[in-house]
């Protein structure tokens, strides 16, 4: 494996940011929870959701510490419920590369 190939199992995405300001970490490479578990996938089922800026009831099921929703990590979180967490804060004003597979729903301009 070459350092290009190395690169790319080891992407990191931005942070995504919503409209009403919730912002999340949405990771999907070879060492993230994530389905599949690679950094070349043309599509994931499920990401690792981290660290959102506040307690979301819609992703609490995932916690992998549910008394510290903002400081933990959210496993296997399946791309319909990210792309429709994205749709309930209001789109995505955030730039950037998502996970493939993540609709990239954007805030409609005001």
């Amino acid at each position: 494996m070459n350092a290009d190939d190395i690169m790319k199992e080891m992407k990191r995405y931005p942070r995504i940011v919503c409209a009403d300001g919730f912002e999340f970490s949405a990771q999907a490479n070879s060492t993230a929870y994530c389905s599949p578990r690679t950094g070349s996938a043309d599509r994931y089922t499920e990401v690792e959701v981290g660290f959102p800026t506040a307690e979301e009831p819609m992703l609490m099921e995932f916690a992998e510490n549910k008394e510290k929703p903002t400081d933990t990590v959210y496993p296997y979180v399946p791309v319909k419920v990210v792309t429709t967490l994205i749709a309930k804060h209001g789109g995505m004003v955030s730039d950037g590369d998502i996970p493939p597979g993540i609709i990239p729903l954007r805030a409609s301009a005001r």
